[in-house]
């Protein structure tokens, strides 16, 4: 009986560990939200060294075109001069936190040029944050396009 209730006790503890923590407005889901928006307008601007702060060294990217991309790759992406961003905002931003991971998803909106023409996106996200040293990175991000109507 004492090996069932251990059991039973253990498989609590750890299925307790993958569940979303209920820390709404807690400081951590309030900062992943400031790295988000930090992000969107450094991008905007091609800020690199602000960009790259936020990314782990073992970023993948998964753009709403199927490409992918490690963090260096990205980071020419994101100062290439054919495309230049003049609004990059969320419309819509929640954040699960798991310990020392957190999950992010939402809307975005981008527009801009790119080769010359004006271009807008719209794009559902994903980016998975790690913390590290009380420092929280983002590892991974996709995109999913929402085509327009």
């Amino acid at each position: 009986m004492k090996r069932l209730a251990l059991a039973t006790l253990a498989v609590l503890l750890f299925s307790s560990a993958l569940v979303p923590q209920d820390r709404s407005g807690g400081a951590d889901e309030i900062r992943i939200k400031q790295l988000e928006r930090a992000w969107n307008q450094a991008e905007a601007k091609q800020e690199v060294k602000e960009v790259s702060s936020l990314l782990a060294d073992t970023l993948v990217y998964t753009d709403y075109d199927g490409s992918f991309m490690n963090k260096s790759e990205y980071m020419k992406w994101v100062v290439a001069p054919q495309q230049r961003a003049d609004h990059l905002y969320d419309e819509g931003l929640s954040v699960q936190l798991y310990g020392d991971a957190a999950v992010a998803t939402g809307i975005y909106r981008e527009t801009g040029t790119n080769k010359g023409k004006p271009y807008v996106i719209r794009s559902r996200f994903t980016d998975t944050w790690i913390k590290r040293n009380d420092a929280w990175l983002c590892v991974a991000s996709q995109s999913t396009l929402i085509p327009s109507k």
